[in-house]
Formats: C-alpha cells, structure tokens, sequence
C-alpha cells in the first residue's frame, strides 16, 4: 500500500487556502513580490500584515523559499 498523504509544508496548503481564503498560488506570489528576503522576516511580514498564524506562516515562507532556490 501506497502512502499518497501530502507531507512537509504542502501539507498546511489546504487549511491555509480555507482559512486565509486565498489560493497558495497567490500567497506565493504575495511573497515573491515582497521586498524582503529572509525566512523569519517573510513569515512576521505574513503575521503582522495578514493576520497568518505562525505556523501557517512558516510553511508558506519555507515551501516557496525551496521552489525558488530550486529553480
């Protein structure tokens, strides 16, 4: 048997997308587009600015940060 569960920071994506009510989409490009850089200045910047809990926050910023640095 398979194990098909999304793991890692994917993994909030869902209850971001209902709570936040914006796609992961547009939150990565909110991101991107923020003159800010760093991990832990993303995530307060998505605390102080749009009311994100920490870890929801977090895992955003971690997720986009490793797509970016892939690339």
């Amino acid at each position: 048997m398979t194990d098909n569960a999304v793991k890692g920071p994917a993994s909030y994506f869902p209850s971001i997308e209902k709570k936040y009510g914006r796609p992961i989409a547009e939150w990565k490009e909110l991101l991107r587009a923020s003159p800010l850089s760093k991990h832990m200045e993303l995530v307060g910047w998505l605390k102080g600015e749009h009311g994100m809990g920490h870890g929801h926050a977090n895992a955003l910023v971690a997720h986009t940060l490793a797509e970016d640095k892939g690339q």
